[in-house]
């Protein structure tokens, strides 16, 4: 098991790093140029800035019982294609019962954009949504590991 991190604007690489370095898990962390990044646990794969260099990236190199931290609902979709699990940065599992109605919403959300309709209610990230983050992420884990152990 590896755990990639789509590390553009990610806010929980420090939580994500945290976790898979006392489980002893090899993470990677994905990034283009325009983000620096001192980690003290994990590689850090630098891309070049052109468009979706990390998303290839990661697809690449993802397989099954991998996990992505991600909030890229495209990415998440071809990943889950190849076995992968995926968690968002709020906690929340992505998964084939959930990607379609992400995929749809995602479309609405552009095609809102498109038409100059936004959506201004974002809210600033707390320390619960990283609680939350990190629960997840260790269930997630703790199932992989069991499933791997059978």
């Amino acid at each position: 098991m590896i755990i990639f991190i789509d590390g553009d604007s990610c806010p929980v690489i420090k939580n994500t790093v945290k976790i898979a370095k006392e489980k002893n898990i090899e993470t990677i962390i994905v990034k283009d140029y325009n983000h620096e990044l001192n980690i003290g646990y994990g590689k850090v794969v630098t891309v070049s800035q052109e468009s979706d260099a990390a998303d290839i990236y990661i697809l690449n190199n993802i397989s099954n019982e991998d996990i992505l931290i991600t909030n890229d609902i495209g990415l998440a979709s071809i990943a889950l294609s190849k076995k992968a699990k995926v968690i968002g940065f709020n906690g929340n599992l992505i998964n084939n019962n959930n990607i379609d109605f992400l995929l749809f919403t995602r479309h609405v959300n552009k095609l809102n954009r498109k038409n100059n309709i936004f959506n201004s209610k974002t809210k600033k990230r707390t320390k619960n949504d990283d609680l939350s983050f990190e629960k997840s992420l260790n269930k997630l884990i703790e199932e992989n590991l069991n499933r791997n152990t059978i």
